[in-house]
């Protein structure tokens, strides 16, 4: 089997593309004040110096937000 460095490029591009624009995003919602990772429903337990964070409900929000916007995109 050998390896197709053509697809392994367009993959890494179109990964880091996608991570730039989920920082970009993560920026500008931060920046306008949005309360994602504070929402209710997300989880934090501290104990001691251990600090445990698990993001439910933003995560359910985000996922939302990109079924939709997938589903938009398709249509």
């Amino acid at each position: 089997m050998s390896l197709n460095f053509e697809s392994i490029g367009w993959f890494l591009l179109v990964s880091g593309a996608i991570l730039a624009l989920m920082g970009v995003g993560a920026i500008v919602l931060a920046r306008l004040g949005v309360p994602v990772g504070s929402l209710p429903g997300d989880l934090v337990v501290q104990r001691g110096s251990v600090t445990v964070f698990a993001p439910v409900m933003s995560c359910l929000v985000v996922s939302i937000v990109v079924n939709v916007a997938i589903w938009l995109l398709r249509r």
